[in-house]
């Protein structure tokens, strides 16, 4: 370690005094964008924020500030968050290189990539190392950290929908059914056991509300908790985080509706509905007054199609997949535009 430290306190062969005490060079970093704090992962900041408030347009611009620090409010041709990512980008297709070599990557120069893979480095996204070549002084070289795969193209919406499209191929209705009954239920552990940690055994409705709320905030659906002056309280969803599925699915959002109910232990109104053409998925929360366990409506399921299934698995002596439904606490939609 203390080796480490000593390497790492001389100026190395790719980033001269001159350059390093050149103030006008620290300057220019810090007035394109500050430097965010180093996360976990790009997306932290979006799993571990605390419930905020204020205008959704407002919460959005500082998510994306502060996750991605490859956006800027307006950037244009040449601006640095766009050197920034094509440095990224340079390493991602390259593979790990010194400043001088990014630099001919990306056509800049290396001035400008340095004071890109400093601010880099300090979000966390890029790690540097030292690397020996013959005589002379070790060179750094720069790579990516796990951290910077969230900030390129993902594709998970398509994958979603070809991996539910191929489960309907293979079971049908009934297990597009029995495969969003599995989700709900592992939904249900997963809040229930955050309720548990973080709330007392006697906390109330409303405390309840809120904390589901910023679960759902936290999972990118925008989650607020209102509570007006009659006590009324409103779990409101201003995104749908699975909006390419749930306009196909509608038994993702019924899942949703039943899950609410479950983990909050009252009767769930649905009032306003985005796959309905709603603003947000609202929902009025009520005290449970011992309403009784409704059976799942089943609205998404083809009796036939299940019938023709069960014929098939008798000819081909298949096992059927094991059922998952249960009945459910009664919950209500009233979808409003």
């Amino acid at each position: 370690m203390q080796h480490d430290r000593a390497v790492h306190a001389e100026v190395p062969a790719d980033e001269p005094a001159a350059s390093k005490r050149d103030p006008t060079a620290g300057t220019s970093a810090s007035s394109v964008s500050p430097a965010p704090r180093a996360p976990s992962s790009a997306a932290a900041a979006f799993g571990s924020a605390a419930f905020e408030h204020g205008t959704d347009a407002d919460m959005i611009q500082r998510r994306v500030r502060t996750a991605n620090p490859l956006v800027t409010p307006s950037p244009g041709p040449g601006a640095s968050s766009t050197l920034r990512r094509d440095v990224l980008y340079a390493i991602r297709t390259g593979g790990p290189a010194s400043p001088d070599q990014i630099a001919d990557r990306v056509g800049a120069s290396r001035t400008g990539v340095l004071q890109q893979l400093r601010t880099l480095e300090t979000a966390g996204l890029v790690t540097r190392s030292l690397s020996r070549h013959g005589v002379g002084r070790p060179r750094h070289v720069y790579d990516l950290t796990p951290a910077a795969q969230e900030l390129f193209p993902a594709n998970y919406g398509a994958l979603t929908q070809s991996v539910l499209t191929a489960i309907r191929t293979v079971g049908g209705e009934e297990l597009i059914a029995e495969v969003f009954e599995a989700r709900r239920q592992m939904l249900r552990a997963r809040i229930g056991h955050r309720l548990d940690e973080r709330l007392p055994a006697n906390a109330t409705l409303w405390e309840k509300v809120k904390e589901v709320a910023t679960y759902q905030d936290e999972t990118g659906y925008l989650g607020r908790a209102s509570r007006e002056a009659d006590g009324t309280i409103h779990l409101n969803e201003h995104n749908c985080a699975i909006y390419g599925v749930s306009g196909t699915y509608q038994i993702a959002c019924e899942a949703e509706l039943q899950l609410f109910g479950e983990v909050l232990g009252a009767k769930v109104t649905r009032e306003c509905h985005i796959v309905a053409g709603g603003r947000s998925c609202s929902y009025l929360i009520e005290p449970d007054e011992g309403q009784g366990i409704a059976p799942y409506s089943g609205a998404a399921l083809d009796p036939a199609a299940g019938q023709r299934r069960g014929d098939q698995r008798r000819r081909t002596g298949s096992r059927p997949a094991s059922r998952l439904l249960r009945a459910r606490p009664a919950v209500v939609s009233r979808a409003r535009r």
